[in-house]
């Protein structure tokens, strides 16, 4: 079982089963969804589902027909994507969870399309909180 929740807290969720098909994406529609480089994406049983709090604070964007987004309406964190192809599966974004998950990404994807500024094999520093110049 995993647990997690939005920035805000209004919203909380359960997912009773496992994730899969979990990707590092780089697209240009999750990079705009996330702002970030990409998003981590995986799959979950819809049956295995469940907004355990909060479910009036969630609203939803559709970007294609058939396919939403729906996230909460107060601070904007992505909750859950949901198409009409494949009703039996939802696709969350592995940061809303706060529980540790057993399941590791397949891959890097779309990198074709990936931020200019992203280098996927760069050896950056790694620093357990503030890089040491940010007072």
């Amino acid at each position: 079982m995993y647990l997690g929740q939005c920035l805000c807290g209004e919203i909380s969720i359960k997912v009773n089963g496992p994730i899969t098909d979990i990707i590092h994406c780089h697209c240009s529609l999750c990079r705009k969804n996330s702002g970030t480089a990409y998003a981590t994406n995986g799959f979950i049983n819809r049956a295995d589902f469940e907004i355990v709090e909060g479910s009036e604070s969630l609203t939803t964007f559709s970007f294609k027909p058939g396919r939403n987004r729906h996230f909460c309406r107060r601070c904007g964190s992505p909750v859950f994507s949901s198409n009409k192809q494949d009703p039996s599966r939802l696709r969350i974004r592995l940061g809303i969870l706060d529980s540790d998950i057993s399941e590791k990404p397949a891959s890097h994807n779309f990198v074709t399309s990936k931020a200019s500024w992203d280098d996927l094999d760069a050896n950056l520093p790694r620093y357990e909180t503030f890089e040491p110049s940010r007072k």
